[in-house]
C-alpha cells in the first residue's frame, strides 16, 4: 500500500554541495554494452532502486489502474475501494499469467483470462471457478497477488522491488524538498513520448549529467541559457548519488557577441507576455532576466500563478536534477520537462526511453504557450501516449538534438578504439553517476 510523502512546503536551499569523493580512471565501453554488466545492474540495482511508475492521476477512482513495465518485470498499480494506492507484481499466482495487458484502464476486479481467477483491486482473490475442488476449500480468502512497495510523492507513483529498501524519504534525500517546491501534483502532463532506444540506458543519464554538449548539440540556446560551466553551479548528494545544475536562463550566454536581432526575437513571445518591451534591452540583452524576474514576482498573482515559494532566480533559470538511477527533471515554475530511460528486457543496447513535458496552467486557463516545447497546450484534450522508434516521433525541440546523438554514440562505446572515457571537471556528475552504480553493484 503506498505511503504519501509529504514533506515541508519551503524554499530551495541553493547552498553548495561539497565535491564527494570521485574515481580518477576511464569509464569502459563495457558497461554499456556488456551482457554481465546488464545482469548486475538487474540484480543490484533495478530491483533495489526507487522507480517511478506512472502518475496518480491515472487512477482518480476505485477500480482506475495502470501497468508500468520495467526489465521483464509488469507492475500492477491500482486504487482500492478504501481509495489507497498499491502495486503489485503483474501475475496470476495461480498459473503465472500476466493478468493485463492494458497500459491502463479500469475494472472492478481483475480477472486472468486463463482460468478466470478474480482479484479485488486491493489484491485479494475473491472468485474462482469450482472452488469446491481445491484440497483445503477455496484459495479464496487466503490467495493473494503479490505486493510491491509503492509511494506516491510529487504528483508520482514511486514503486520499489524491495521490500527492505529503504524509504522513498531516505532515498531522494535534500532533493525531495525541491522537487516537492514546484508542487508537480497540480500540473498536467500534456506530452507523453516513449521511444524504443537503440542505446543503452546509461547514456541517456550520462547525457543529462552535463552540459558540457550544449554549444554542439544545442547552439540556439546561447541565445536565451548561459552555457559556459563557469556561470552555474553543480551539485552532488553523497551517497544518495542524485546530482543538481543551477543554470541561468532568460538571457543570452556572457560569451555571445552580438545576435541581439536573434537574442531578442526568440524571447520576444515571453517578454510581451509578461507585459516588457523587448527592444528596451537592445542595449543591454543581459538585463533581461532581472527584468523577467522582476515582472513575474510583481505581476505572477494576476496571471494566476503563485510565486511566493520561489527564489527570484527560479523565475527564469533551469534547475535541473538527475535522480539515481534514471529520472531527470529540468524544472521551472510553469512546467517540467521529466525523462526516464528504463532499460530493455534482455538487450543492453537498448532501452526505452520516455519524455513526458508537464504544464503549470494559470488559475482559470486550459490553455497556455509552452515555452520548452514551443507550442500551445490544451488542458481539456486527454494527453496522447505516442510510442515509436528513434526518429519516428518528436520529443520536443530540444531533447531531439539530444536523441539525435546517442544511437552513434552506443556504436562508439562498442569500438576497440574507445579506450574509456575522459572526463573534464564540468562532467563530474557523469562520473559521480558511475561511481554510484559501482557502489550499488558492490552491495
Amino acid at each position: 500500500m503506498a505511503t504519501l510523502a509529504r514533506p515541508a512546503d519551503e524554499r530551495i536551499d541553493k547552498t553548495a554541495q561539497p565535491l564527494p569523493p570521485l574515481s580518477s580512471g576511464p569509464i569502459s565501453g563495457e558497461r554499456y554494452w556488456s551482457q554481465e554488466f546488464m545482469q548486475r545492474e538487474w540484480d543490484h540495482i533495478w530491483t533495489k532502486a526507487w522507480l517511478i511508475g506512472g502518475l496518480v492521476e491515472q487512477i482518480p477512482n476505485a477500480g482506475d489502474y495502470f501497468t508500468y513495465e520495467i526489465g521483464r518485470e509488469s507492475i500492477l498499480v491500482t486504487r482500492g475501494e478504501d481509495g489507497q494506492v498499491r502495486a503489485f507484481y503483474n501475475v496470476c499466482p495461480h498459473r503465472g499469467n500476466r493478468l493485463v495487458e492494458a497500459e491502463q484502464g479500469h475494472a472492478k476486479a481483475i480477472a486472468c483470462a486463463y482460468h478466470g481467477w478474480r482479484f479485488a483491486p486491493e489484491g485479494d482473490l475473491k472468485f474462482v471457478p469450482c472452488p469446491e475442488d481445491f484440497a483445503g476449500g477455496t484459495p479464496c480468502g487466503w490467495v493473494k497477488l503479490s505486493e510491491v512497495r509503492c509511494e506516491v510523492f510529487a504528483g508520482f507513483v514511486w514503486v520499489n522491488l524491495d521490500p527492505q529498501a529503504p524509504t522513498l524519504a531516505e532515498h531522494l534525500g535534500p532533493v525531495m524538498p525541491q522537487i516537492a517546491c514546484y508542487q508537480m501534483e497540480q500540473m498536467r502532463r500534456t506530452h507523453w513520448v516513449t521511444l524504443e532506444g537503440d542505446f543503452n540506458w546509461k547514456i541517456v543519464q550520462d547525457n543529462f549529467n552535463e552540459s558540457y554538449h550544449l554549444p554542439f548539440v544545442h547552439p540556439q540556446t546561447r541565445y536565451i541559457m548561459e552555457q559556459s560551466y563557469k556561470d552555474c553551479q553543480f551539485d552532488m548528494y553523497h551517497p544518495q548519488g542524485h546530482a543538481r545544475m543551477l543554470m541561468p536562463g532568460s538571457r543570452p550566454s556572457r560569451a555571445l557577441a552580438g545576435h541581439t536581432d536573434t537574442v531578442l526575437a526568440m524571447m520576444e513571445r515571453e517578454l510581451r507576455y509578461w507585459d516588457l518591451d523587448p527592444e528596451q534591452f537592445r542595449n543591454d540583452p543581459l538585463a533581461i532576466r532581472a527584468a523577467l524576474q522582476a515582472a513575474k514576482r510583481a505581476g505572477g498573482a494576476a496571471k494566476g500563478y503563485d510565486y511566493s515559494r520561489f527564489h527570484d532566480d527560479q523565475l527564469t533559470d533551469h534547475y535541473h536534477y538527475t535522480v539515481f538511477p534514471n529520472i531527470s527533471f529540468s524544472l521551472k515554475p510553469d512546467g517540467c520537462i521529466w525523462l526516464r530511460a528504463d532499460p530493455h528486457p534482455t538487450d543492453p543496447e537498448q532501452c526505452v526511453f520516455d519524455m513526458w513535458y508537464f504544464t503549470w496552467f494559470p488559475e482559470g486557463k486550459d490553455q497556455y504557450y509552452s515555452y520548452s516545447m514551443g507550442e500551445m497546450v490544451d488542458l481539456s484534450k486527454p494527453v496522447e501516449h505516442k510510442r515509436g522508434k528513434v526518429g519516428e516521433l518528436s520529443c520536443g525541440p530540444g531533447i531531439d538534438q539530444d536523441v539525435s546523438i546517442w544511437s552513434n554514440q552506443q556504436k562508439g562505446l562498442r569500438s576497440r578504439g574507445y579506450p574509456g572515457g575522459v572526463l573534464a571537471g564540468q562532467e563530474n556528475r557523469v562520473r559521480y553517476f558511475h561511481n554510484t552504480i559501482d557502489r550499488w553493484l558492490a552491495g
